[in-house]
C-alpha cells in the first residue's frame, strides 16, 4: 500500500473513531464499527494505532491546551468561552471532544483523562488567577459552568443558548467570571 493510501486510510479512521466516540462513548464504540464507518478492515486500526484506547486517546487530543498562556490573564475566559462553547468541532459531529469523553466516563481511563486535562488544563489556569480563599473551589465552579454552557449549546441545543452569538453571552459570562474569580475578566476575546 502505497505511502498516500496509508495516510488517507489513517485519516478516515481518524475522522470515524471521531464521531463515533463522540456519538456513542468508548465502550459502546467497536473497532469493527469504526472500520467499517470508514470502509476498511478492522485489523488496519491495530496496524495504525495499537489498540482501541490509543486510537481514542488520538482522536480526544484536541482538548485546547496552553490557554493560560496565550495571552493576557484578564482574557483567560474568553479564550476559554472561544474553545469550550464557540469553537467549531464538526469533526466531532459538532460537538467539542471533551464530549465524547464525558460519554466514556464510565470507562476508567477515560474519567482520568477527563480529569486531568479539566483540572490540569482549565481549573489549574483558573484557580492561578482567583483571588482570595477557595480559590479551586471557584475555579471548578466557573469550569463546570462554562462545560455545562457548551454541552447545553452542542449536545442538548437548548434554544436560547444555541442560538446565542458571543457578544449575547459576554456580559453575563463576565459578570459570573469576574465575582467567581475575584478580578475583573473578559467574557469574549472581541472588541
Amino acid at each position: 500500500m502505497a505511502k498516500r493510501d496509508r495516510e488517507a486510510t489513517r485519516a478516515r479512521l481518524l475522522e470515524a473513531a471521531r464521531l463515533r466516540f463522540a456519538r456513542d462513548g468508548y465502550d459502546a464504540t467497536s473497532v469493527r464499527d469504526v472500520a467499517a464507518d470508514a470502509g476498511v478492515d478492522a485489523t488496519l486500526i491495530f496496524r495504525y494505532f495499537g489498540s482501541k484506547k490509543a486510537l481514542f486517546d488520538e482522536v480526544t487530543a484536541d482538548l485546547p491546551a496552553g490557554l493560560a498562556a496565550d495571552g493576557p490573564p484578564e482574557e483567560l475566559v474568553a479564550r476559554m468561552v472561544g474553545a469550550v462553547v464557540f469553537q467549531d468541532w464538526t469533526g466531532y459531529g459538532g460537538e467539542h471532544p471533551l464530549v465524547a469523553m464525558l460519554r466514556s466516563s464510565a470507562h476508567e481511563d477515560a474519567r482520568l483523562r477527563i480529569r486531568e486535562e479539566v483540572c490540569g488544563t482549565y481549573v489549574r489556569a483558573l484557580a492561578d488567577l482567583a483571588e482570595g480563599e477557595d480559590a479551586e473551589l471557584r475555579a471548578e465552579l466557573l469550569s463546570a459552568w462554562l462545560v455545562g454552557i457548551g454541552i447545553l449549546r452542542s449536545v442538548v441545543g437548548t434554544p436560547a443558548l444555541a442560538g446565542a452569538a458571543t457578544a449575547d453571552l459576554a456580559p453575563h459570562i463576565e459578570s459570573v467570571a469576574t465575582a467567581l474569580l475575584g478580578r475583573p475578566m473578559r467574557g469574549t476575546s472581541e472588541g
